[in-house]
């Protein structure tokens, strides 16, 4: 077994600045790091809790997409939130629109505070590849 390290084009300089990957495979398993609501082309945070989580979602696609997995194999899911009480329900109508069956295990965390003011919810996840096929 052999750990391959997973950053798509145009995460490299996450990866040289602060020194992490946008997942890690080993095998057929994947930990993704987590993914938040920053427009790829401006770089800053979308506004409210619809757009950011669908702009997390969409990166965490991509992320998994480039280990050889996709959506269908995430088995769990950390979503870590700056008002969870208050946004839950908006955030959960997002997850099911990309998550719609098969609903991985899921860990909500509220947290004061995530890596920029801005940003409302950040999600990671565990997929399996090939798991979310029939």
């Amino acid at each position: 077994m052999k750990r391959q390290l997973v950053n798509p084009a145009g995460t490299e300089a996450t990866y040289d600045r602060l020194h992490f990957s946008q997942a890690n495979r080993v095998d057929d398993l994947i930990w993704v790091a987590g993914q938040v609501g920053v427009d790829p082309g401006t770089g800053r945070p979308a506004d409210g809790m619809d757009a950011q989580a669908r702009l997390a979602f969409d990166g965490l696609r991509t992320v998994l997409e480039a280990a050889g997995a996709g959506l269908a194999d995430v088995v769990e899911i950390t979503t870590f939130h700056t008002d969870l009480r208050g946004e839950i329900a908006e955030f959960v109508r997002v997850k099911d629109e990309y998550l719609p069956d098969r609903y991985p295990a899921w860990t909500a965390i509220g947290v004061t505070q995530l890596a920029l003011p801005e940003l409302l919810v950040e999600i990671r996840a565990v997929a399996v590849r090939g798991s979310g096929s029939d």
